[in-house]
């Protein structure tokens, strides 16, 4: 008997009746940018078509988003002022805090997920607090990002998604949520995050780059693979509800390990911003099939083991996936 693997792929119907895996719009997460700077969308020069979006002007990307399909929208904000207490991430009138009040107030009736981390309002760009010498100070931080977490929440949000990568940050949220009566609000943790050099593009959009140093402190290093499974394991045991690898195009190797050592968690990956802009560049040098080649990248990303997906190109993938 002859073995022919090719009879299952001879046309197009076929094809899709024995498909593994599925890209849903409704699986994808699309940040955005919220801005206290400007007045008028404007876009990243580093990221062409991701643009950074007034408090007034939000509404009109999340509900394209919506009306498209994605699952969520995540924000992060850019705000006018910044200190070395990152004061304006935990304020009533802070630049997220004000996103998702008017995306409630504009009938935005989908998932809104916060960034919880203080590097964009840092004046010194660090993701905590610091000592004198300039070191990230761990426990000090965790009261901020709670604060941060439960001021969000008080505004309308979701879900909050520490991104901090400070040690018991995830116990220290849920600890303030539940103090709160936000115990039915869920932790998106960014268990696994690198101190990855694909980032680039994101602090140019989040004005977000630590004005001295690096966050390798903090972050994991890329050539480790097993304590991911440690960090996954802290903030399972802290209460988070969803796990997080980021990046996650160069860390499908962690997606697929998170898949199989954590099988009960829902699983997200985050197609980086500078994993979306290298598509982008490629694509306007007419080196590359743009929307073949992002949804390949989601559909690897579904094969490693991931449910929900974080990218950029979220609002183009869906509305080629209804297409």
């Amino acid at each position: 008997m002859i073995t022919r693997l090719r009879r299952l792929r001879r046309t197009p119907a076929l094809r899709a009746l024995v498909r593994e895996h599925d890209v849903l719009p409704r699986n994808l997460i699309l940040p955005l940018f919220i801005t206290e700077v400007e007045s008028e969308p404007t876009e990243i020069h580093s990221m062409p078509g991701v643009k950074r979006w007034p408090v007034d002007r939000v509404n009109e990307i999340a509900q394209e988003a919506a009306d498209a399909g994605v699952g969520a929208v995540l924000l992060f904000g850019i705000p006018a002022e910044k200190d070395d207490q990152g004061t304006q991430a935990s304020a009533d009138e802070g630049i997220v805090q004000q996103g998702v009040r008017a995306l409630r107030a504009g009938g935005f009736d989908g998932v809104v997920i916060t960034d919880v981390c203080l590097c964009e309002y840092t004046d010194h760009g660090h993701c905590g607090l610091l000592d004198d010498a300039g070191t990230v100070l761990n426990d000090p931080t965790l009261q901020r990002l709670a604060d941060t977490a439960v001021s969000q929440v008080r505004a309308g949000a979701d879900m909050v998604a520490p991104s901090a990568m400070m040690d018991g940050q995830v116990a220290a949220i849920r600890d303030a949520l539940d103090d709160n009566d936000y115990e039915h609000i869920p932790i998106l943790s960014y268990s696994v995050k690198y101190a990855s050099s694909f980032y680039g593009p994101f602090r140019d959009a989040a004005d977000g780059a630590p004005k001295f140093g690096d966050r390798r402190s903090h972050q994991m290093d890329p050539g480790n693979g097993r304590e991911a499974d440690r960090e996954h394991a802290v903030d399972v045991e802290e209460g988070a509800d969803i796990l997080m690898v980021k990046p996650g195009l160069a860390y499908l190797d962690i997606v697929r390990r998170t898949r199989e050592a954590f099988p009960e968690y829902p699983l997200a990956a985050y197609n980086v911003s500078g994993e979306y802009s290298m598509v982008k560049a490629a694509a306007a040098q007419g080196w590359i099939d743009e929307r073949a080649v992002v949804l390949e990248t989601l559909t690897a990303f579904k094969r490693a083991g991931a449910d929900l997906v974080l990218t950029y190109h979220a609002l183009d993938a869906a509305r080629w996936l209804a297409s």
